[in-house]
């Protein structure tokens, strides 16, 4: 399977740009590529069905897994184990670029999301 950039499209989730590259298609694991603009964080989370592998392309972002936080730089990658709640904010001065794996893929309905 070949999924070219050109083919996906991206969809707004509060501040952040997502280009979901599996949606639609019947894989076992789902790849997204997120920008998180300066200043925009992710609520706070968890997944009832899939662990979520973070990697940094670029920029600088700050995870928080329950109370234990770390800045990330490219090259380095977070770990969210199913059913752990985590959060993330750009913590650089311009954008980041995440690439997001879920195992097994996601599923909206799957997740949970604090206010």
């Amino acid at each position: 399977m070949f999924i070219t950039h050109e083919a996906t499209g991206s969809l707004a989730f509060d501040g952040l740009e997502i280009i979901d590259y599996t949606a639609g298609q019947d894989t076992n694991s789902s790849f997204a590529e997120i920008t998180v603009p300066a200043g925009v964080s992710h609520k706070w989370s968890w997944s009832k069905r899939s662990d979520k592998y973070y990697y940094v392309v670029r920029g600088s972002v700050r995870f928080t897994i329950n109370e234990e936080s770390g800045e990330l730089s490219p090259g380095d990658v977070c770990i969210i184990p199913r059913g752990v709640r985590f959060t993330y904010a750009n913590a650089g001065p311009g954008e980041a670029t995440l690439i997001l794996v879920h195992s097994p893929h996601f599923q909206l309905e799957c997740e949970v999301f604090e206010e």
